[in-house]
């Protein structure tokens, strides 16, 4: 190919027009945007880039959340029933109780199928003693399914493997039955022990049974008062005023003069009508709890030690201030050593104890901590620290304690 036809295939691509100025190429380069079609008289081009998704808003920009009635209240007498019993849990790997108070009670459950054994033959650490708990929400049918939480009483070590051999579960007098309760124990954790050390992850000793308990009983249940009321009764953590007086708003914009609330400032009541018929009270309370407010955004930090969770609520603030964590590590080592008698002396060997104990604190200085007003900028301060949860727990604690954090600590 010679010089003049190179130079020709050059201004055919790069698109010049009869007056010796570059035009555009009609088609677009490689990983251009296409542009649109031009009306033919036209020569102008122009590219247009619209972003595929617009930018969402930054988190403390956004508008006041709405949420449902139902969501902020509880309907009185729809309360959850809590049911209690002492149940056994056996099949553990050793770890169980090692008194008389599971044998007896393991004794007593074989009585009840005619076996009798000794108490001095039940000698066993593959069984634990165990408070059972369940919530039993008011109406609900015989036989529906509900979790179960299992505690140890005595001194087992860990419910890891275990089952929960049936158990009967009553109200708090003991008097009436309401629910029973079995299955394989899940504890969340683990815990290992050899002989001169153990690892436990998370608290072994309470454990939970996800639909293990069957419901027996109806709890009997109540929505509409003997005069005519329903109350709506703030739920923890949304009972604020602010809440209640716009919950009677929203009631009053759909039924006039229905809603009214109480001195109490956590509890609204509502009149149902007097000629609407029982059939409808469901309908009525329905067509409340779907109305929406805008509800308070609350302050509030829960802790969980056994887990090490931790949860920071949208109303959470911090104020300037500075601090300073270390932590105490104490170390404790057994290297136990033999003692030899002397030759002749007709003496034993002894077993003799040592025992190394080593003291470390970790020199921190003090971390400035600065104001935080939308939850994005408090965990970036709280990131900041570099603590593991359970330390961040404690030092969330001390804060609320000193005023620099403004929000209300509860512990799960």
């Amino acid at each position: 190919m010679n010089t003049l036809t190179l130079s020709m295939l050059l201004l055919a691509l790069q698109g010049t027009g009869s007056d010796g100025q570059t035009q555009p190429a009609p088609w677009p380069a490689l990983g251009a945007v296409q542009a649109p079609t031009q009306p033919s008289r036209s020569s102008a081009v122009s590219v247009r880039r619209t972003p595929r998704f617009a930018p969402a808003a930054p988190f403390a920009s956004r508008g006041p959340i709405r949420s449902p009635i139902s969501s902020l209240v509880a309907v009185r007498g729809q309360e959850d029933n809590i049911v209690t019993g002492i149940g056994l849990v056996d099949g553990l790997a050793g770890t169980g109780d090692s008194g008389d108070l599971a044998k007896q009670l393991l004794q007593n459950m074989m009585l009840t199928q005619n076996i009798k054994v000794e108490l001095a033959a039940l000698n066993s650490k593959n069984i634990a003693v165990v408070r059972v708990e369940a919530e039993i929400a008011a109406g609900l049918k015989p036989g529906r399914r509900v979790s179960v939480r299992v505690s140890t009483i005595g001194d087992a070590t860990s419910l890891e493997g275990g089952t929960l051999v049936m158990t009967e579960l009553t109200d708090i007098f003991g008097t009436t039955s309401y629910a029973t309760a079995a299955g394989p124990v899940n504890v969340g954790g683990f815990s290992a022990t050899g002989d001169g050390a153990s690892a436990i992850k998370n608290h072994v000793t309470v454990g939970t049974i996800p639909g293990g308990g069957k419901v027996e009983r109806e709890v009997p249940t109540q929505v509409v008062s003997d005069h005519g009321y329903v109350y709506l009764d703030a739920r923890v953590g949304q009972d604020t005023f602010g809440n209640i007086v716009r919950i009677s708003e929203a009631v009053n914009g759909l039924y006039p003069e229905a809603a009214k609330a109480l001195p109490d400032g956590k509890t609204v009541r509502v009149q149902v009508p007097a000629d609407l018929a029982e059939g409808d009270y469901v309908a009525y309370v329905a067509s409340i709890l779907s109305q929406e407010v805008v509800s308070d955004d609350v302050a509030r930090v829960i802790v969980n030690e056994r887990t090490g969770v931790i949860i920071i609520g949208g109303g959470v603030r911090l104020r300037p201030g500075a601090i300073a964590q270390g932590n105490l590590t104490v170390t404790i080592a057994e290297t136990p050593e033999a003692s030899q008698p002397g030759p002749l002396s007709n003496g034993t060997t002894e077993l003799l104890p040592r025992t190394t104990l080593d003291v470390e604190e970790e020199n921190n200085g003090l971390v400035l901590v600065p104001g935080a007003v939308t939850l994005n900028e408090v965990v970036e301060v709280l990131n900041v620290m570099g603590t593991t949860p359970r330390d961040l727990i404690s030092i969330l604690e001390a804060m609320a304690q000193g005023g620099l954090l403004v929000a209300d600590i509860r512990r799960m």
